[in-house]
């Protein structure tokens, strides 16, 4: 691919055809999920980095990085895609953020005097289980059981009737908006923790939360990626192929 091309590419686009970029977009700054319809010419600029330095290390064959994901997402048929958010990215965030409150509750007891950011850290931990719980619960129970059915209906070439709020762009629109919450608050979170430094006086404990916080993020990143970038798009493409039974395209 020629330096023009990949310029003018989406920052979603270049990472939904090689998952390993979030590597360097992730050392950059660069948002890859909830902005991932920004072009690479404008994500660069938008954070004061160099486009030229970004392709050279995008185009690097050390780029490539071995025993990090790099599953071909893009290439999935769509149900198992849903199936993977709901059994890996669901399921996960029910287990680990637990997990990491928990870790997060003993680490600001011994270090809370010295770093008060803690506590700061705690509150907007507890309030994104919270809300991404009320958003897990959106998915599972009103959009994806749809989702599933069109695809169904899809490879049957049958028809289907609208959804109850006359179109998937409705709640995924809701899903997006959600997305692009939670985006902002981890971003404030990878700010708050200096990018999941662990500072001199930290414990192991210390070290362990900030791994845990760092591979949760990440995880959390990936979810939103795969559902606006690829899941949600070419859903909305697929409705609009498909038959609705009571005229509606």
């Amino acid at each position: 691919m020629n330096i023009t091309d990949i310029k003018n590419k989406t920052v979603g686009e270049i990472v939904t055809e090689d998952f390993s970029s979030t590597r360097i977009f992730k050392r950059f700054g660069i948002d890859f999920c909830c902005h991932g319809n920004t072009d690479l010419k404008t994500a660069c600029k938008q954070q004061n980095v160099d486009i030229d330095t970004v392709i050279s290390e995008l185009q690097s064959p050390s780029g490539e990085q071995s025993g990090d994901s790099n599953i071909p997402f893009s290439s999935w048929p769509l149900d198992l895609l849903l199936d993977y958010v709901l059994k890996i990215h669901h399921r996960g965030i029910r287990t680990n953020g637990p997990a990491l409150l928990s870790l997060l509750e003993k680490v600001k007891n011994v270090h809370g005097e010295n770093h008060p950011e803690l506590f700061e850290l705690g509150n907007l931990l507890e309030e994104s289980l919270h809300d991404l719980e009320e958003h897990l619960q959106k998915e599972e129970n009103v959009l994806f059981p749809y989702l599933y059915r069109l695809y169904d209906v899809s490879l049957k070439h049958k028809s289907i009737e609208p959804m109850h709020c006359g179109t998937i762009r409705n709640p995924i629109r809701v899903m997006m908006m959600e997305h692009e919450n939670e985006g902002i608050r981890y971003k404030h979170i990878i700010d708050l923790t200096h990018h999941f430094t662990t500072p001199q006086d930290g414990c192991t404990s210390y070290h362990l939360l900030m791994r845990d916080l760092e591979a949760f993020v990440d995880a959390l990143f990936e979810h939103i990626h795969i559902e606006n970038n690829i899941v949600f798009p070419r859903f909305e493409e697929l409705e609009g192929e498909s038959i609705i039974n009571d005229g509606y395209k």
